[in-house]
């Protein structure tokens, strides 16, 4: 049989969590998740608790999201606040767009920003080889230093795009 239980706490064990939940009184349970999905509910979310063929193995199946706002194909992952309020969110759209902790900004590539500092410095040395030209001709003297623009430390070397 498959109910709902209020979750109150838990306890990691040999690499499972073990979940405390009210159930018609105290009952304990094993959370069972998506390969690679490690997440922690928080106190008093509604749980679906449900008993298995082994005595005593009951588990817990998922949650009741109260936070929904995906559309039809969408996904989003979220985290959420002690409070209870969304903390953070990685929202797959139907756009092909991702959010990535909002929409209000922009992220770039790395490598064409990169090339284009390259480019816009080259073009204003060139500029500067000028003005020292110009500046000599007229009995002045002017050594301009070469500019040059260096964003490698600003690179996240563990995100990647196309």
């Amino acid at each position: 049989m498959i109910t709902l239980s209020k979750i109150k706490s838990y306890v990691l064990s040999n690499g499972s969590r073990i979940l405390k939940v009210l159930q018609y009184g105290p009952r304990t349970a094993v959370e069972v998740s998506p390969f690679g999905v490690d997440s922690n509910p928080l106190k008093d979310m509604t749980a679906v608790y449900s008993k298995t063929a082994e005595m005593g193995e009951p588990v817990i199946l998922g949650y009741i999201n109260k936070n929904q706002i995906s559309k039809q194909g969408e996904t989003r992952i979220y985290s959420l606040g002690s409070d209870g309020n969304l903390a953070f969110s990685v929202h797959l759209k139907t756009d092909g767009t991702i959010e990535i902790g909002g929409n209000s900004d922009f992220m770039v590539k790395f490598n064409p920003l990169d090339a284009g500092l390259k480019n816009q410095d080259t073009q204003i040395n060139t500029e500067l080889g000028k003005i020292a030209t110009a500046i000599t001709s007229l009995g002045g003297s002017y050594v301009p230093t070469p500019i040059t623009t260096n964003i490698d430390q600003s690179k996240l070397s563990n995100v990647k795009t196309s």
